[in-house]
């Protein structure tokens, strides 16, 4: 397990952020907010694939005279994402929001601000400070004359201050950027300035097919560092997918058991069965399961099981049939038709022992 950075712990509804809780996933709706039958379609399919905590875009104020009809309808944390006008962020508290997402900077004068902190103090809810690269302030880019991850630090910390100033200090910070290198950058000198809890990311990601890469590359890099409360994976399109994929990231670094894990040989001369498909065919099945259950599928019958020895159960390849196993030891063999459907009757025995076993 990675030692994580020391932070103060803050509370987004009933989730803990930082101080050692568990790293929460957080996804974004992108259905209109004044839709709530949509949205709360939406937030109960991110809930159901593993997420924690759900922020939606509060652009104007028929949105945020709506979050209350959908807070009732879920219950899971909601987060409004607000930008430059306080009185929706007052609105929000008004409707029962568990978190602001805000810039105290952009929202208008320190009367204004004063306003949100104290209806954010009395409803005992937590402003995310969110800087992205693409709307640092003039002054920021003219002193450091590029993105760099001092400025992107400075920004946050100026915002900060207005909240600190205000005796105000249930709040976290994120700092994102497209570019991977500038936002590994950026965290590490935050994590070393403040000791609030940091919501990670890395924005405008792009398409499932390099968005993945690079978030996984870049926010693994930090929670592997230890660096990290939080974080969501920003990809274009179903949101759900973000979820998916933050939890195979916690997953693949030890940090968090989320159902089945399949090991898959990239396969070689050797192999004799058509591997990919029966790969594709379990990866899909593998998709209605919810307990943690390690599956290999391997493509040669001389060193499948033993390479896959830590698996629960697997199956490895010959000519034209496979051999089933469960942790190293090989049970029986099977004519390659029946191999994913003999492997699921395993998988399922396996997951009824486990159930009856946590029963007596």
């Amino acid at each position: 397990m990675f030692e994580r950075k020391k932070t103060r712990q803050i509370h987004i509804g009933n989730v803990a952020i930082g101080g050692g809780a568990p790293i929460s996933v957080q996804s974004m709706c992108n259905t209109k907010t004044t839709d709530t039958k949509a949205t709360v379609s939406q937030i109960k399919a991110l809930q159901n694939a593993g997420c924690d905590i759900v922020r939606v875009a509060v652009p104007d104020m028929e949105a945020a005279q709506n979050l209350g009809n959908i807070i009732r309808e879920i219950n899971i944390p909601l987060v409004a994402d607000i930008h430059f006008d306080y009185k929706l962020a007052l609105e929000a508290i008004k409707q029962g929001i568990s978190a602001l997402r805000l810039n105290p900077g952009n929202i208008g004068g320190e009367e204004k601000v004063r306003a949100v902190v104290k209806a954010a103090k009395e409803a005992h809810i937590p402003i995310r400070i969110g800087v992205n690269a693409g709307s640092l302030d003039k002054k920021i880019l003219a002193k450091y004359g590029a993105v760099t991850p001092e400025a992107l630090v400075e920004s946050a910390l100026q915002h900060v201050k207005i909240l600190e100033d205000l005796d105000f200090h249930d709040l976290k910070i994120s700092l994102k950027a497209h570019d991977v290198p500038l936002t590994l950058a950026a965290y590490r000198l935050m994590s070393k300035t403040v000791d609030y809890p940091l919501h990670l990311g890395i924005t405008e990601a792009g398409t499932v097919n390099t968005g993945i890469i690079k978030s996984a590359v870049g926010i693994g890099a930090l929670l592997a560092e230890g660096i990290g409360d939080t974080f969501r994976i920003s990809l274009t399109g179903d949101p759900v997918v973000e979820v998916k994929v933050a939890n195979e990231i916690l997953k693949s670094l030890g940090l968090k058991e989320y159902g089945p894990t399949l090991v898959a040989c990239p396969t070689c001369g050797r192999t004799s069965i058509d591997l990919p498909a029966i790969a594709a065919q379990v990866e899909k099945k593998l998709e209605g399961i919810k307990d943690p259950i390690d599956v290999a599928v391997m493509g040669c019958v001389v060193n499948g099981p033993g390479e896959a020895r830590g698996a629960d159960v697997g199956i490895a390849g010959g000519n034209g049939e496979g051999l089933i196993f469960r942790k190293g030891e090989i049970i029986r063999k099977v004519p390659e038709e029946n191999l994913v459907e003999e492997l699921f009757k395993e998988i399922d025995a396996i997951l009824e022992e486990r159930k009856n076993n946590a029963s007596k």
